[in-house]
């Protein structure tokens, strides 16, 4: 699994001309899944994202994880950071899972983290989505699961 995640004041995604997702101060997490991944790589990335040290603390040091902010995330399937653009002009997604795994994935990711305590809010797997991202920092990482 791939994540892109982003530290925000606030973020939304909007499907359909509705509004499906919003959170306050949190992480706007972008999800990738490809072969291989299984649930010990979502189990091990939940853990990851919930304990991540990337708030200020009173001295302005990376120090705080979403539970000591009261931080809220935000959750976007996104097989396209799975793109190979290495050749030609068009990007290739065979990197990508089938969306059927794919979503199992996405939705114990998305379980896991609720288990931990967390606000999660979600964007709808395999729609267009309008993402609206209020990046604070900016505070941006790319977290790529090991072998588990």
């Amino acid at each position: 699994m791939k994540a892109v995640v982003q530290r925000v004041l606030s973020s939304a995604v909007v499907v359909d001309g509705e509004e499906v997702g919003r959170i306050g101060n949190g992480l706007c997490v972008l999800l990738g899944v490809t072969h291989g991944d299984g649930p010990d790589q979502a189990r091990w990335l939940s853990d990851k994202i919930a304990s991540l040290r990337v708030f200020e603390d009173q001295n302005g040091k990376l120090n705080l994880s979403l539970k000591e902010v009261d931080g809220q995330v935000l959750v976007v399937s996104q097989f396209t950071l799975y793109a190979d653009c290495r050749k030609g002009r068009r990007p290739s997604f065979v990197e990508a899972a089938e969306p059927v795994e794919a979503k199992k994935l996405y939705e114990l990711f998305v379980d896991e983290l609720k288990a931990k305590g967390l606000s999660v809010a979600t964007g709808v797997f395999q729609a267009h989505m309008d993402l609206e991202i209020h990046n604070d920092g900016p505070v941006t990482l790319i977290i790529e699961t090991p072998e588990v």
